[in-house]
């Protein structure tokens, strides 16, 4: 195989995936609040659930939780650069500086074992590294943070308090702490702090999902190095950056195509992905795809990334296939699932994706094309499944007269934890069973197992992750520097009518008002002598975009904010809405190189820029 494999991970969640897999023991045995049974105290950092619905966090109505849970007389808390619509709707907002998370949480801990609210809870017998963390948190007092976070030292304590004190509390952060420059640290404290006030693997706390379907990611998420963990076991070609969970960061790309050498990467296949768009360093990469010599896009969009490619596979769409959500299931605060239909018949010409994949590996393996026997790969790729979950392939395999992802759902129901194993466990659930059931199938809500799911080598809870907790130094260092006042901080934010850089090609989600604005605060405004609606060119280290100015007292002094996904200006794309609607891209703006460290995350959040009119 090949080690060039980039993807969305290493700009949204890598973070929450190496402290999970240090913790836990699996990069995917991702805790998440138990929202629909928190009754005090919810304390949201970095993430804007009224826009996103929840991240890492699959709960219906997010937003009805919240309101519920300051009709029962909790509270809720969001500490956000920008005061989000999440905010809005909370009971206090919290302003921190973009980057800072993490010495927040630090100064929380420090308050936990220096007032003595420390308490395990139930959890108690399951971890380890408490002391470890006590001491490492000794000189993080809130005094020693309050000027870097802009959080005064007393609010700090009173948060510590507040945790602490609370019957049922969970604090949540999401991809805000992921993408900036020290998204490990920050995505590890939130469960630190959750765990030392007792509220872990408890009802109303953070708890483990119950999936009733396995996911293939989760399947195979325990391969390990030699040395213990997935980390460095190569390199990037140009920068020499380490591989961490077998990627290194997507913003390597650009410079691993347009930087000569051996090993160049000179063949590109994207899969339904926006890199040009999405990924940092976005103008070197827009440049660098045409230098590949050959490139090829499994994609049903002619946008700014399959516009380079020398082909592109038209796959089925998604209303013309059916659905079962093959991950999400592994963050839900209920264990439960659903099957769709399709609504639409597909074209009978245009194979599906997973057959246009499995062809192309055929391919790539040495194979014409019309020698490729896809059924075949299909059938050693599920038998592969089937040995995992501890089945004879000869036994289940006739259970099916086609194939595909269906059967691979089907396998993965009924070797869950309600499944019928083909027969074995009189009552088990099927996949059948859910086609049956149009509205889903609800198991109930989570249930404490941490003893059940850890897979770390001492099959306890690492509180203190030697990976991890090397980075601080870091932290403080970076905490101690002086930041020229001429520079502001950029953050990016959420719509509800968009998913990235998606949707914006649907007439119905891109009418009404301009989205793609840079919110500022008054006082940063005036110093710059920036009038609302006047367009404002914003630099960083990386690049320079010109985009209008919305002043709002939403964002808090020096941080300023602009929405990713947009920048739909180039030439060869088939996109009208989305092109008559371009924005600019903010990616423009990020370095590739601007990454937290000890995961190769991009930090898309924290960019410092200068913002001046446009003459």
């Amino acid at each position: 195989g090949i080690h060039h494999i980039y993807s969305s991970g290493t700009v949204d969640q890598w973070p929450k995936n190496v402290s999970s897999l240090l913790m836990y023991g699996g990069m995917w045995t991702i805790p998440v609040p138990d929202l629909r049974r928190t009754a005090d105290l919810f304390v949201v950092m970095g993430a804007n659930p009224q826009a996103s619905q929840g991240s890492l966090l699959a709960c219906p109505d997010v937003m009805g939780e919240i309101k519920r849970i300051r009709r029962g007389g909790g509270k809720v808390v969001v500490v956000d650069p920008r005061r989000t619509g999440t905010a809005d709707a909370a009971d206090e907002w919290l302003p921190i500086v973009p980057g800072t998370d993490a010495a927040l949480l630090m100064a929380v801990v420090h308050v936990l074992f220096a007032e003595d609210l420390v308490d395990l809870g139930t959890a108690a017998p399951l971890i380890r590294g408490v002391d470890e963390v006590r001491a490492l948190a000794r000189d993080w007092t809130p005094e020693s943070v309050e000027a870097a976070c802009r959080v005064p030292a007393a609010r700090i304590r009173r948060l510590a308090r507040e945790l602490a004190a609370a019957r049922s509390a969970v604090v949540y952060g999401r991809i805000g702490l992921c993408n900036q420059e020290f998204g490990t640290l920050a995505s590890w404290l939130v469960d630190v702090v959750n765990i030392l006030t007792g509220h872990f693997d408890t009802p109303g706390g953070l708890m483990f999902p119950k999936p009733v379907n396995w996911s293939v990611a989760t399947l195979t998420q325990h391969t390990k190095s030699a040395d213990g963990a997935p980390f460095a076991r190569w390199h990037s070609r140009v920068r020499g950056a380490p591989e961490v969970l077998g990627q290194v960061p997507v913003s390597c790309l650009a410079e691993e195509i347009d930087t000569d050498g051996p090993g160049r990467i000179r063949a590109l296949v994207t899969v339904a992905g926006n890199p040009a768009v999405s990924a940092p360093g976005a103008a070197r990469l827009r440049a660098a795809l045409p230098k590949l010599d050959a490139m090829v896009s499994i994609d049903n969009w002619i946008n700014e990334t399959t516009r380079h490619a020398h082909v592109i596979l038209p796959g089925q769409g998604p209303l013309e296939t059916g659905h079962f959500d093959d991950l999400m299931w592994n963050f839900a605060v209920g264990s439960a699932g659903k099957w769709s239909d399709p609504i639409l018949p597909a074209d009978p010409d245009r194979p599906a994706e997973w057959e246009i994949v499995l062809r192309l590996a055929g391919i790539l393996a040495g194979q014409k094309a019309a020698d490729v026997d896809v059924a075949a790969l299909d059938d050693g790729w599920f038998a592969t499944l089937v040995r995992i979950c501890g089945l004879d392939p000869d036994e289940v395999l006739p259970h099916y007269d086609r194939g595909g992802p269906e059967r691979i759902v089907d396998l993965s129901i009924r070797t869950g934890p309600w499944g019928d194993r083909y027969g074995r466990v009189e009552g088990g659930l099927t996949l059948a069973d859910f086609r049956a059931a149009p509205d889903g199938i609800d198991l109930g809500p989570m249930v404490p197992r941490a003893a059940e799911v850890l897979a770390t080598a001492s099959r306890h809870v690492e509180l203190a992750p030697a990976y991890i907790t090397a980075d601080l130094p870091r932290l403080r260092t970076h905490l101690e520097r002086v930041a020229d006042p001429a520079t502001l901080l950029l953050v990016s934010r959420r719509h509800l009518r968009s998913k990235n850089s998606w949707l914006h090609n649907v007439p119905a989600l891109v009418g009404g008002s301009n989205r793609c604005t840079l919110l500022m605060h008054p006082d940063d405004a005036a110093r710059a002598e920036l009038a609302d609606g006047r367009t404002a060119r914003v630099t960083s280290p990386e690049g320079s975009i010109d985009v209008a100015v919305q002043i709002t007292d939403e964002m808090m002094p020096g941080v300023v904010s602009m929405p990713h996904g947009w920048g739909h200006d180039e030439p060869g794309t088939r996109m009208t809405t989305a092109h008559s609607h371009a924005g600019v891209n903010s990616n423009v703006l990020a370095p590739g190189t601007f990454v937290d460290a000890i995961s190769g995350n991009a930090a898309v959040n924290g960019i410092p820029v200068t913002v001046t009119g446009v003459v």
